[in-house]
């Protein structure tokens, strides 16, 4: 299963994602800890201040001042737990007094706490006794299940070592950052839908250049432009110039391929010629000069159609203006032609590919017809669709895949040799184009190209 899209902007959007929840996730479980410290922290100063408060009934001979000890008491909080507790019977019930019969378990005493057999300190005069060590949290359970945070420290008197515990519910700490963790988390909520917002906004500003860059590549396939922009970011400013260095070699190389064809055809047009005025009437070398004449023009429309330039464009109204009257003229006005839709049209072809294209049509499509050649163009999404309709016989069904072989002639009647159809097709395929054949309106042959369309009016 994959993991990550396949897009650049997914894959940068879902990382994006998933750092800022993490970068959350530990945001809020380091403030929490900020808010458990601060809240333990001012509790715990509140509890150092009431052991001080207990430390002072203990005297020095490790005596409780039992009057003093119930005044405190009465001024101590309900519901908050206290003990203070000796290993002799010197308080009396057992050794321990506190505001509860059962209290904590006895936690461990304060780390660096001298240790509790330590022989105890010879009499000496009455005073006030001294804490051994600070005061040390600790967590505790008691009897009836409530859960307390609390300090414990150790008193050294001259008799033994008192130790004072005092303690609060759990829930005086865990109550307050609970209530300030709910808002904190709607917080860092919306503050996840801000920066992945954010991140939205910069992917798409700062992946945009590429967008730019993949519309300039396509305009230059169509035709439409010739090197991408050069104002690109600095990543991609090394692209965009391989791009436009690649675009320029290209179309030096078509227009080698085109001088090539174009010196070709001038070198052979010279002896055809030539020969045509030494054969005189023979009517088979006539013949055979007509189709080697043919040949020669259906090999270099290939080659010419080869490299074809698809940044070319030919405003296809004068072009067909100009068929329309060297055709009519060919054939001595025996048929009408009527041309309709052709204004502001733009197909990406070059204008002597676009002229062998409409030529073909209309001249096989005069050959044939009865008295009209109906010639209609109109754009169809981004493609040019130029339909050639003649009121001739037409072509059945199933010779139609054999009108468009090279040679082939499905009518010995008329002049030609079999290579316009042909022709049309390999052009209009070269430029990414189709040919199909149907039945016109008028009863015969509707011969309609697709090309592709620079722009419509």
């Amino acid at each position: 299963m994959r993991l990550l899209p396949r897009s650049l902007f997914g894959r940068m959007f879902a990382l994006s994602l998933l750092a800022t929840l993490a970068a959350l996730v530990v945001a809020g479980v380091a403030i929490g800890g900020v808010l458990e410290r601060f809240v333990t922290g001012g509790i715990d100063a509140r509890l150092g201040d009431r052991l001080i408060a207990l430390e002072s009934v203990v005297s020095s001979d490790g005596t409780i001042d039992r009057a003093r000890l119930a005044r405190l008491a009465a001024r101590l909080p309900a519901g908050e737990p206290w003990r203070i507790e000796t290993a002799t019977q010197a308080l009396g019930g057992g050794g321990e007094i506190g505001s509860i019969a059962s209290g904590p378990q006895r936690p461990p005493p304060p780390p660096g706490a001298p240790p509790s057999n330590r022989p105890p300190s010879p009499p000496g005069p009455a005073g006030p006794p001294s804490l051994d060590n600070s005061s040390a949290p600790f967590e505790g359970t008691l009897r009836d299940g409530t859960r307390v945070h609390g300090l414990v420290a150790t008193v050294a008197t001259a008799r033994d070592e008192v130790r004072i515990l005092v303690a609060v519910p759990r829930a005086r700490i865990d109550r307050p950052v609970r209530a300030a963790l709910v808002p904190l988390a709607a917080s860092l909520a919306i503050l996840g839908l801000a920066l992945g917002g954010a991140a939205l906004l910069q992917l798409r500003i700062g992946l945009r250049p590429l967008t730019t860059l993949r519309a300039a590549v396509e305009a230059i396939r169509r035709g439409a432009v010739t090197r991408v922009p050069d104002d690109m970011p600095a990543e991609l400013a090394p692209l965009a110039q391989e791009l436009n260095a690649l675009a320029a070699d290209n179309a030096a190389a078509l227009g080698n391929a085109r001088a090539a064809a174009a010196n070709l055809a001038h070198a052979l047009k010279t002896p055809v010629a030539t020969l045509a005025l030494h054969v005189g009437d023979d009517p088979m070398a006539r013949t055979q000069l007509d189709r080697i004449d043919a040949t020669l023009r259906h090999h270099l429309g290939r080659a010419r159609a080869g490299a074809v330039d698809r940044r070319a464009a030919t405003t296809i109204a004068p072009s067909l203006a100009d068929i329309v009257i060297a055709v009519s003229a060919l054939h001595g006005g025996r048929v009408r032609i009527v041309c309709d839709g052709a204004e502001g049209l733009v197909a990406a072809v070059d204008p002597h590919d676009f002229d062998e294209i409409a030529g073909n049509l209309i001249d096989n499509a005069a050959r044939h017809a009865a008295t009209t050649v109906t010639i209609a163009a109109s754009a169809a999404g981004r493609s040019l669709a130029l339909a050639v309709a003649d009121d001739g016989a037409g072509i059945p069904p199933a010779d139609r895949d054999r009108a468009t072989a090279p040679g082939v002639r499905l009518d010995e009647r008329t002049d030609g040799h079999g290579f316009g159809l042909s022709i049309v097709r390999e052009l209009v395929e070269l430029y990414g184009g189709a040919l199909t054949l149907d039945v016109a309106d008028a009863g015969g042959l509707l011969a309609t190209v697709m090309l592709p369309l620079t722009r419509p009016a």
